[in-house]
Order: C-alpha cells, then structure tokens, then sequence
C-alpha cells in the first residue's frame, strides 16, 4: 500500500483499540467516560499512535506488541488538548473540529477527564500487552519511563508552563521582553516535540531495537517534532479553522510569540525543511532510509491541517 493508504489504515486500527480501551461503567462514572470519549473519538491526526506503530514496525517489532503504548500516548496527548483549551491556560472553544470539552461539559468535568486519560495511560502499559516474558516486561517498564518523562515537568507540563509565562511579568515591573528563538525552542521541545520523541522511542524499544539504533530514532523525532510545531505556528497563520479544527490566528491574537512571527512564513518554511533534511541523515546514516518514518517526516512537514 502507498503511504497514504498505510496511514488510513493505522487510524482506522488506532480508532478501535482506543475505543477498546476507553474506561466505561459501570467501573467508571459515566459523566467521566463520556468526557474522555468525546475527545478521544473526535478525530485528529494520530501522528504520535502511528509514529509510535511506524517505529515499532521499522525496527522488526510487532505492531500488536506496540498498540498499547501506541493508545496510551494519544490518551496522554489528548488530556493535553483539553487541559491546554481551559480558560486558565489557552482558553479556546474549538478542538478537532467540535466545542472543546469544557464548553460543552464543564471545568470541572474537563480536568476530571483529563486526569482519567492521563491516569489510565499508565495503567493501559502496564496492564497491555499481558506477559511473563522478563525481556518484553523490562521493555514495557522502559516505555513508561520514557512517556512519564515526556509528560511530565521536565517534558509538557514545563512547556506548557513556559508557554504560559512568555512574556508576562509582575504587574508592579516593566513588561517582558518577547522569547526569543532560543526560548521558543525550548519551550517547544518539551510542550510539543518530548511527546513526539517519546513516540518514536517508545515503538523502537517495545519493537526490540538495539541502544545505538534507538538512540538514532530518537535524534530523528527531536528534529521532527520542532518540524511539527514549526508547521502548526505557519498553519495558524495559513489556515482556516474549519480544517485545522481548531481556532486559526489565535496565537497571533493572544500576542504569542511563534517560528511564524519570529522568521515569517517563508523562513519558517525553511527551517522545518532543514529540519526534515537533518531527520533523513540520522536516518541515512542509521541505515532506515526508504522507511516509514523518513515518510511520516514529509508527511509533518508538507500538511496542510
């Protein structure tokens, strides 16, 4: 199948595991799972499920062996969502296309949701996939740590945490300067590009990888994920909210300092190809070209929602 059609079908089987592995009653309140499957179930991309199950499959591992972590991070990615939408941090009213969860269930509901899905993240690798094999066990337990470390302060909650205070200071001091490049790099690296990475490592590991060749797969995923964000900062600028499925311009409304707005449109452009560029030669030199992921870097940079 041409890529395309390998990315239609990965979502397809991404849906249904994660439908699967939604928490429902009577286990779970049903005003809860509801929530978290009105976000899970609303669409989106799948990049991190499928960079995870691309990962997985380069390196010779079994894609049902990765499905697992493959859903838990779409679970830990879409808690980021509607966390991120809530009117003490970006304060936005669309997602994937629908109302962002606390416009239709609430705050409180709304961070409940999120909490559960990033609760049950964890509890999905460490339930699935089931084993008394040690190798597959020490594999599934280095999954976790790598994910917890994505998503926690030194990964998106500490970016999310800068993003939030770019540019601000006490009322009673002058204003802040704007970030600069640098500190939008970082920034990113941890809100957006640690999770992408964790991705990519988290399949190359539960698929068997050697050190060495996991190590290059993550040196790839770093340059990918800032790729990402470098589109989605030019998307915001481009784009139409009906397709990008949520609320365009908005970075440019709130003042947010973004590679757009730094470099242009144009130089933007030009970084996230250098970006691309640099993935290939880990890549090149690891011996995975003409693979999924140099794909799924193409894929990144050249989208248009």
């Amino acid at each position: 199948m041409d890529f395309h059609q390998y990315l239609k079908a990965r979502r397809a089987e991404i849906d249904a595991a994660l439908v699967a592995a939604l928490p429902a009653p009577p286990e779970c309140p049903a005003v809860v799972a509801s929530a978290m499957r009105y976000s899970v179930t609303a669409g989106g991309k799948r990049l991190r499920p499928i960079l995870c199950l691309a990962s997985a499959e380069t390196v010779g591992g079994d894609l049902a062996l990765a499905m697992p972590a493959a859903c838990a991070l779409e679970f830990v990615h879409t808690y980021s969502l509607i966390h991120d939408d809530l009117p003490a941090m970006d304060n936005d009213t669309m997602r994937r296309g629908q109302p962002t969860l606390h416009v239709v269930a609430g705050e409180g509901i709304a961070i409940l949701a999120g909490d559960g899905l990033l609760t049950e993240a964890f509890a999905l690798m460490a339930r699935e996939p089931a084993t008394v094999d040690p190798i597959l066990a020490a594999r599934k337990l280095r999954v976790i740590g790598v994910v917890a470390a994505a998503a926690g302060a030194a990964g998106m909650v500490g970016g999310q945490a800068l993003d939030l205070g770019a540019g601000r200071s006490h009322e009673a001091d002058p204003p802040a300067p704007p970030p600069g490049g640098e500190h939008l790099r970082m920034m990113h690296a941890r809100k957006t590009g640690a999770l992408i990475r964790a991705a990519a490592v988290a399949g190359a590991i539960i698929g068997g990888a050697p050190d060495p060749l996991v190590g290059s797969i993550d040196a790839a995923a770093e340059e990918l994920g800032l790729a990402f964000q470098i589109i989605d900062d030019v998307l915001d600028v481009e784009g139409e909210s009906a397709r990008l499925g949520k609320t365009a311009g908005k970075d440019a409304a709130a003042g947010k300092a973004t590679y757009a707005a730094l470099y242009g449109i144009d130089g933007a452009r030009q970084m996230a190809a250098a970006c691309l560029d640099r993935a290939d030669l880990v890549l090149r030199k690891a011996g995975l070209e003409g693979t999924l992921l140099p794909e799924i870097g193409r894929w990144i940079v050249n989208r248009s929602h």
